[in-house]
C-alpha cells in the first residue's frame, strides 16, 4: 500500500510538496467558490488563476520587489511591498481572482457610484470608446503606468468583493490559512496573471504550523525565515574552524581518568 508522508520541512522536498497538494486542492474550491458568489445581475464576470511552485512564486515575488521601488519616497510603501514578496515566497500557492468586467462592460445603471454626475458616463468618457463599447487595448499605452486601470464600474468591484470574501470564507472552513494582499495584486497586472481583469485580488494560501501572513516583524524582508537560516549556515561553517587541537583528541580527560592513572 503506498503511503503519502508529509512534513513542511525542508521547503519543496517531496514530503513538504504532498503536504502543498492539499492546499492546492483547497485553493480550487476557492476558485468554484469565488465563481458562484453573488454578483450583480447574475452577469458572469469573474476569472480565477492559481499559480504555485518555487519558480513561479520568485518570479511574483521579483516583480513586487520591482515595484516596491515605484514609489522611493514613500517609506511605508516599501516595507509593505518587501514585506509581502517574502509572503509570496513562503506561501504553499497563491490564488489571484479578477473581474473582468469592471474595466470595459458597466452595468448600465447610470447609479454613479464610480464618479457622480455623469453617471456611467463617468468610466465610458475616460476610456477608448465607439458605438458604446470599449477598447482597453486601444488605450493600454495611457494606462502602462498605473497599477489599477481605472475608472471602473463600481458596481462589479464590489461583485469581486464579494468573490474574495467567498474564497477566504472557504478557506476559514477547510482550516488553510489565507490573507488578501495587496503587492501580490498589484503585480498580477504586469506577470499577466488574470490577463483579461482590470482589477486582480491575490491570496496566497498556506497549511503550516504558523500562518506565515501575520505576526511578522518590522523589516521582515531582512529578518524572514530563510534570511535567517542563510545566516546560520554560514556561522555554522565558519565557527567549525575556530578550534585548537585534532579532532581525535579534543575531549580532555575528567578528573576522575587523570586521579586513576597517576
Amino acid at each position: 500500500m503506498p503511503r503519502i508522508r508529509m512534513t513542511d520541512w525542508p521547503p519543496y522536498s517531496r514530503n513538504d510538496l504532498a503536504r502543498r497538494e492539499g492546499t492546492i486542492a483547497v485553493a480550487r474550491l476557492m476558485a468554484n467558490a469565488a465563481q458562484t458568489s453573488p454578483k450583480a445581475g447574475g452577469i458572469d464576470q469573474i476569472e480565477c488563476e492559481l499559480v504555485y511552485g518555487e519558480d513561479e512564486q520568485e518570479e511574483i515575488a521579483r516583480e513586487i520587489e520591482k515595484l516596491s521601488r515605484k514609489n522611493p519616497k514613500n517609506k511605508m510603501w516599501y516595507n509593505l511591498f518587501r514585506t509581502e514578496a517574502v509572503m509570496a515566497r513562503e506561501a504553499d500557492c497563491i490564488l489571484f481572482i479578477g473581474n473582468y468586467r469592471a474595466g470595459d462592460s458597466p452595468l448600465d445603471l447610470n447609479c454613479g457610484y464610480c464618479g457622480g454626475r455623469e453617471l456611467c458616463g463617468y468610466v465610458y468618457n475616460r476610456r477608448a470608446c465607439k458605438y458604446g463599447q470599449i477598447d482597453l487595448i486601444e488605450e493600454n499605452e495611457k494606462a502602462e503606468d498605473r497599477l489599477i486601470d481605472g475608472p471602473l464600474c463600481s458596481f462589479f468591484v464590489g461583485d469581486l468583493g464579494y468573490a474574495v470574501g467567498s474564497a477566504t470564507y472557504m478557506a476559514s472552513k477547510m482550516m488553510v490559512d489565507c490573507r488578501p494582499l495587496m503587492a501580490p495584486s498589484m503585480a498580477a497586472g504586469r506577470l499577466g496573471i488574470c490577463p483579461n481583469s482590470s482589477m486582480v485580488v491575490a491570496l496566497p494560501m498556506a497549511s503550516l504550523a504558523k500562518n506565515p501572513f501575520v505576526d511578522v516583524c518590522p523589516d521582515y524582508h531582512y529578518l524572514h525565515r530563510d534570511k535567517l537560516i542563510k545566516q546560520a549556515r554560514k556561522n555554522y561553517v565558519v565557527t567549525r574552524q575556530v578550534h585548537w587541537y585534532d579532532y581525535r583528541g579534543w575531549y580532555p580527560k575528567a578528573a576522575d581518568d587523570t586521579e586513576q592513572e597517576g
